[in-house]
């Protein structure tokens, strides 16, 4: 058994030379190689003892890229979000203090990136911070524009009765990088207040 082990972790090994570094990978990259165990324990000690791997999280490696100055270039939460987005072919959607922030509305870098999903629901964490996987409805995941989707998802978090003159100016300065078809179309998927506020811009 242990033979077959170090062989898989041999065959892992050498097809990360062939990989880009800043790759996040899975145990699913290697499925082809043998039985789920066997390569985990392969990530494992290419983890732990040859330190050619990073473990961002449980079931989440890093094939790291390293600078001369800066060191270990981690990835960010969002393109982690976005590799096991991608590993369950779902769709995911940016939201509450997390869309504010990509938008520019607020300086805030929240602690638990949460994130609508056709996917798992599920919490994973990655040092610090939390990213958390929410079920939605297919309704919710239509939307087309990355810009206005983001503004449904930012206006949902503010809420109607805090929506002020300053923030509709700044909505209607991002909304402006969007195109209008797509502003049109996923105006008809958002609630009633929000279809209004997007048509007026």
């Amino acid at each position: 058994m242990g033979e077959i082990r170090l062989k898989i972790e041999a065959k892992i090994a050498e097809l990360l030379q062939k990989m880009p570094k800043g790759n996040i990978l899975f145990v699913d990259n290697f499925l082809n190689l043998g039985n789920p165990e066997n390569i985990k324990k392969a990530l494992y000690r290419l983890t732990n003892e040859k330190k050619i791997l990073i473990r961002l999280a449980h079931g989440i490696y890093l094939y790291p890229k390293i600078d001369e100055e800066l060191g270990i270039l981690y990835p960010s939460t969002e393109e982690i979000a976005e590799a096991i987005a991608k590993r369950d072919k779902a769709r995911i959607i940016p939201t509450g203090i997390y869309a504010l922030n990509r938008l520019g509305l607020s300086t805030q870098v929240p602690m638990k990136i949460v994130y609508l999903t056709d996917g798992s629901a599920r919490n994973i964490k990655i040092g610090k911070r939390t990213i958390s996987f929410k079920r939605t409805t297919p309704k919710n995941l239509m939307t087309k524009g990355e810009i206005s989707t983001l503004v449904i998802q930012a206006l949902k978090e503010i809420g109607k009765e805090n929506v002020t003159d300053e923030i509709l100016k700044q909505l209607k300065t991002v909304l402006k990088k969007e195109m209008q078809e797509n502003i049109f179309h996923d105006a008809k998927l958002a609630p009633a207040w929000i279809n209004n506020i997007l048509k007026q811009t």
